[in-house]
C-alpha cells in the first residue's frame, strides 16, 4: 500500500462512507427494497441500513471481496440477474464511470427498478477535472482490482442520457462535501453529484 492509499484509508474512506450514506439515505423513500449495484464490500449499504432500518438492501458486484458487510451476489457488469421491476430502487454509488458500457447498465437499472434510480457519480467540470478524478479513482480503487476506464461524463452528457432512457431528475445534490475542508478545495468542487431519478 503506497502513501496515497494509506492517507485515503485513514482520513478519507470512513468520512466518505458516512457522508455518502447520509446523502443516499435521504434520497430513498420509506420501506423501499433497494438493489445496490457495484456495492463493493457492502459498507455503504450497511451504513444506510443502520440509519434506515425500514429499507431492505441487496448487493451485487462484478468483483466479490473476501469480507463483506452484507451478502453480495456476483454479476457480469452488464445484465442484472433479476426480473423486471424486482426492486423499488436501484442505486449506483461511484459505479457507472467504471462500467464497460454505462448506458447498458443504466437501461438494466430502469428495467429492474419499479420506482427510482439513485446515482452518485462524477461530473467532469472545471479546472483539471480529468486529472483530479483519475487520481481519486486510482487511489480509491486500484488496489481492489476495480476496472479504471476513467470514463467521466460532463453534466450535459448525464442529462442527455437520462432523457434518452426516459428517466426524470427528481432531486439533484451538487455539493456533497465528501472530503475534509482542506482537501475539499481540490477534490469536491463541482466534481460530484447525487440524484434521484424517477423511472417512467
Amino acid at each position: 500500500m503506497n502513501l496515497g492509499e494509506r492517507i485515503h484509508g485513514r482520513y478519507i474512506h470512513n468520512r466518505r462512507a458516512r457522508v455518502l450514506s447520509n446523502s443516499m439515505a435521504s434520497l430513498i423513500p420509506e420501506y423501499f427494497q433497494v438493489l445496490d449495484v457495484g456495492c463493493g464490500d457492502g459498507l455503504l449499504a450497511h451504513l444506510i441500513a443502520q440509519k434506515r432500518p425500514d429499507l431492505k438492501l441487496t448487493g451485487v458486484d462484478v468483483l466479490l471481496r473476501d469480507r463483506g458487510y452484507i451478502p453480495v451476489a456476483q454479476f457480469d457488469g452488464q445484465s442484472l440477474p433479476y426480473g423486471d421491476a424486482s426492486f423499488d430502487a436501484v442505486m449506483f454509488v461511484d459505479v457507472l464511470h467504471h462500467a464497460e458500457n454505462p448506458m447498458i447498465l443504466l437501461r438494466e437499472a430502469a428495467r429492474v427498478a419499479r420506482r427510482i434510480i439513485v446515482i452518485k457519480d462524477h461530473t467532469m467540470e472545471g479546472f483539471l477535472a480529468g486529472p483530479t478524478l483519475r487520481f481519486m479513482d486510482y487511489i480509491g480503487n486500484a488496489r481492489y482490482g476495480v476496472a479504471l476506464p476513467y470514463d467521466y461524463w460532463r453534466r450535459q452528457e448525464w442529462l442527455d442520457t437520462f432523457v434518452t432512457l426516459g428517466l426524470k431528475v427528481d432531486v439533484c445534490i451538487s455539493q456533497l462535501r465528501i472530503y475534509p475542508w482542506v482537501a475539499s478545495w481540490i477534490f469536491d468542487r463541482t466534481l460530484h453529484f447525487a440524484a434521484r431519478l424517477n423511472v417512467s
